[in-house]
């Protein structure tokens, strides 16, 4: 049961092989087992898990049982989940319980799934390697002194230990994408307005998005369907028809090749220089695999998305820095125990409160917003994202997908890029530019490189192309094994 897929613990659930309860229980020994080595797990909630199970069984007993009724899961401790810890990763909210579901916990839980407890994280999901949050670096199972990729690393290195079948995260600048990658995962981050934000802690509205982790896509494809829908409560939610994104994972005809007549755009700016070798030769042999499939491909270009990280850090860091001027220790969050006065108390519990990172980030966000500096900093980066989206439907007119590496490099040492944040920024320079675009994307794995480490490819996709992307990943997660190699 460990490593089964979803379809194959629908399958048991629902034939009585297995019941919800003893499911949950599977999981939460497992985590009390291997959490230590990793903590993937901020909040690990028993009791909580196991009343959803029962209910569960009651549903799969009555015949109402949906696609994930009684399936345990693991939440990005981003969400706010009601009577349970919501810490964002920081010391700010490390005594803060929520009293609400974010709108994504609200579907899971009516949808029947049972949620394990909250996962680890980069604080206020700033970071690429989940190093930076306040409860302690989030290990990679495939190699423990490794990082797992941020800001989701909690969800990926869970569903990479098998610690949940399959976790939510968000997705800024590639904060469910790369993770994926550096631990031999599927994530997908949806394109955005599909899936609600509210409840879901912000970090940059214009670019923060909910997505998907599992072992494969068929699994994601299954959650999103659940996570995604419009919510009147978010302004930036997108009102359209719910979509069975498992609509088009069906086997082709026989004899024919399953991706026959599909275009694969490859950037020539994303297989330039910077990546690294082992990563080009496992990118290279699935792409093979690609074609042997049936797809064709073909170079395009996107001049400006060797701009994507200048122009992400300066309009992440402004969003930043206004969404985190809620926390002043007055209403709810970390208060500094002794001060003089009002404005004392903010700057003591924002000083105690925040860590490096997000003091850098709110600093670079005010910085840009001042005056004398927003019309050359942050109205130019503006321009730029709207440059860089217009790049991506220039692709699209040539190609049905666009293909590239997911991480430059695998997994690096913890503490080797913390002295350096500018190489840390660096690691998510294949990401970013979706999120400035506002497009769906996956990764998925793709081989692995030196030191038994995974390399990821992300799959970019159309507005609203999500059952595209799962589907074509899907079918060469058919003809391949990379996906089903688990950490030792």
């Amino acid at each position: 049961m460990i490593n089964a897929s979803l379809t194959e613990l629908r399958a048991a659930l629902d034939a009585k092989r297995v019941s919800s309860v003893e499911l949950a229980t599977l999981f939460l020994d497992r985590i009390e087992r291997h959490n230590p080595a990793l903590n993937a797990f901020i909040t690990v909630d028993r009791d909580g898990a196991l009343a959803a199970a029962r209910a569960a069984d009651a549903r799969i007993a009555a015949g109402t049982a949906a696609p994930l009724t009684g399936i345990p899961l693991a939440h990005k401790d981003v969400f706010c989940t009601e009577g349970v810890l919501t810490t964002c990763g920081s010391k700010m909210l490390s005594n803060f319980v929520s009293p609400y579901d974010a709108h994504v916990v609200a579907l899971l839980k009516a949808a029947g799934a049972v949620s394990l407890g909250k996962t680890n994280m980069d604080e206020f999901a700033m970071g690429s390697s989940n190093e930076n949050s306040h409860f302690g670096p989030v290990k990679n199972p495939w190699d423990t002194t490794r990082v797992p990729g941020g800001s989701s690393g909690g969800s990926a290195a869970a569903v990479a230990a098998r610690l949940a079948p399959i976790a939510t995260g968000t997705d800024t600048g590639g904060s469910v994408r790369q993770p994926a990658a550096l631990t031999g995962v599927t994530g997908i981050k949806p394109t955005y307005g599909v899936v609600s934000r509210y409840g879901m802690i912000a970090y940059a509205s214009s670019l923060d998005q909910g997505g998907a982790f599992g072992a494969s896509a068929a699994d994601c494809a299954v959650l999103l369907s659940a996570m995604a829908g419009f919510d009147q409560r978010d302004s930036t939610s997108l009102e359209r028809p719910a979509e069975d994104y498992t609509r088009e994972l069906a086997a082709p005809a026989a004899g024919d090749k399953p991706l026959t007549g599909l275009r694969i755009g490859l950037p020539r700016e994303f297989f330039a220089e910077g990546m690294a070798d082992d990563v080009r030769a496992a990118l290279d042999t699935a792409l093979d695999a690609y074609r042997q499939l049936g797809a064709s491909t073909v170079e395009v270009s996107l001049p400006n998305a060797k701009l994507a990280i200048p122009a992400y850090y300066v309009i992440a860091p402004a969003e930043a820095s206004s969404n985190l001027s809620r926390f002043d220790g007055v209403r709810y969050g970390h208060r500094a125990a002794e001060y003089r006065d009002l404005a004392e108390m903010y700057a003591k519990s924002r000083a105690e409160g925040f860590g490096a990172e997000v003091k850098r980030r709110i600093l670079v966000g005010t910085y840009v917003l001042s005056h004398g500096y927003y019309d050359a900093y942050y109205l130019q980066a503006q321009k730029l994202r709207r440059l860089i989206a217009q790049d991506f439907q220039a692709a699209f007119a040539q190609c049905d997908v666009i293909a590239g590496p997911t991480s430059p490099t695998t997994a690096w040492a913890i503490g080797e890029k913390a002295d350096d944040p500018v190489q840390m920024y660096l690691s998510d320079i294949y990401t970013i530019a979706v999120n400035l675009a506002g497009l769906p994307a996956l990764s998925h794995p793709c081989g692995f490189g030196a030191g038994n480490l995974p390399v990821g490819l992300q799959l970019i996709g159309d507005y609203f192309a999500e059952a595209r992307l799962l589907a074509t990943a899907h079918q060469y997660q058919q003809a391949t094994e990379w996906h089903l190699r688990r950490p030792g």
